[in-house]
């Protein structure tokens, strides 16, 4: 086993970028230092002037940590500059990973969302955290609004503070207050409280975060067994209560699933599903418009901001999506439209190995198009048959008013 000298992570104060005296003596002795083109200019004159390297990170970060990894096993000292806590989204928890933790030492400072928390005088011990920093889908966001009621947005050079409104706004979470502090610790130092629709246009400091805070509670809480009329649906297309409870627990949904709701009619078996995948995906796909909107009424309803809607005819409008880990197919394979779809066939290709499908039919033709399919591919897979009664109002008492029977079928990928 290589030996390795150990790499010391230090954090700078936000703003001022100030480092301790134990920092600065750390420092003194580098070989080589490793930060962003801001640190290393900030902490220039605590450098060694002879004999020291330095090292901007620019770009990938692959090619930087095999350089501190050769310095490092090469017996010579190395220091990576970070901003306030290395460890908290900072470069801290990559180090550890790849050189290995016993190889690494951190010094931390306060960070970014302590000076945050403090100048808006907001306890933070419950507070959810989100880093946008190259991503290119804000699922983790999306997450974050269901669970939380105070938020904490790291952003990047793309997904500004007014990209972080548009997304709450085009998912209808207008419950959300936004405040923006840009250049925390600086004489520039700025603390905004916005509306979101005011952030169209705006110019941020590079140097920000964002804080939502959440004004008020949705409509409906986000449960499982919602009430079939809390949901807007049309015609009574909805996957009724007690057979949407066996079908969700079929699917057997992981935290960290991705979802697809295929025929997804007015939403409810996603808008649940998302309460079980809270950091995973879901993606509600429905070919009629007016059904679309009535998702996404539901999902504003609920505050199940974790659902993504599609609109488009299967199976055309899966190419763009995620694979997933489960498929639940509610409406698509029956019907004199549907004879000739390949829908099953490409759900069956696109599911991940060792996930899980389920399908409602209540069609005798979709049942046995289902179960022969299944035969074929040499899955796993069985069929519950359901049905429920529920109690409805006749003079004066009540009865038992039975629901279409419904057959569940699940089928696992080997």
């Amino acid at each position: 086993m290589s030996i390795m000298e150990t790499i010391h992570i230090i954090g700078l104060s936000p703003g001022s970028l100030e480092m301790s005296r134990r920092a600065r003596k750390t420092l003194s002795t580098a070989n080589l230092v490793v930060g962003g083109k801001r640190l290393l200019a900030a902490c220039q004159d605590a450098i060694p002037a002879n004999g020291c390297a330095s090292l901007p990170i620019a770009g990938p970060l692959s090619p930087i940590i095999e350089n501190i990894r050769k310095t490092a096993k090469a017996g010579d000292s190395v220091v990576v500059l970070a901003d306030g806590d290395p460890l908290f989204f900072g470069i801290g928890k990559r180090l550890g990973e790849e050189l290995g933790q016993e190889n690494i030492t951190v010094e931390p400072n306060i960070s970014t969302m302590q000076l945050a928390a403090a100048q808006l005088k907001l306890p933070w011990q419950k507070m959810d955290f989100v880093s946008l920093h190259g991503r290119t889908d804000y699922a983790p966001l999306y997450a974050a609004l269901v669970r939380a009621d105070l938020i904490a947005v790291y952003t990047d050079s793309e997904n500004t503070p007014a990209e972080v409104a548009r997304a709450l706004l085009e998912r209808g979470a207008e419950c959300f207050a936004m405040t923006v502090l840009e250049d925390l610790g600086t004489p520039e130092e700025q603390i905004r409280p916005l509306a979101l629709p005011d952030t169209w246009g705006m110019d941020f400091s590079p140097l920000n975060i964002v804080i939502l805070e959440r004004l008020y509670p949705p409509e409906i809480g986000l449960t499982l067994g919602i009430p079939d009329h809390f949901y807007l649906h049309q015609k009574n297309l909805i996957t009724k209560l007690p057979v949407r409870a066996a079908g969700l627990a079929h699917l057997n949904i992981e935290p960290d699933s991705t979802v697809w709701d295929l025929g997804a009619g007015c939403g409810s078996v996603s808008i649940e599903a998302s309460h079980l995948a809270r950091r995973g995906r879901v993606f509600a796909v429905e070919r009629n418009k007016t059904r679309i909107a009535m998702i996404r009424e539901n999902i504003r309803r609920t505050g199940a901001w974790l659902v993504d809607t599609v609109l488009g005819p299967m199976p055309e409008s899966l190419r763009g999506l995620p694979e997933p880990d489960r498929i639940f197919i509610g409406g698509g394979l029956g019907g004199e439209t549907n004879h000739d779809s390949s829908l099953l066939t490409v759900a069956c290709d696109r599911l991940k190995p060792r996930g899980r499908m389920v399908i409602h039919c209540i069609l005798l033709d979709s049942l046995h198009e289902a179960k022969d399919h299944f035969q074929k591919l040499g899955w796993h897979f069985g069929v519950t048959q359901l049905q429920a009664s529920a109690t409805d109002s006749l003079a004066g008492d009540l009865r038992f008013k039975a629901q279409n029977p419904v057959f569940i079928l699940w089928a696992e990928k080997p």
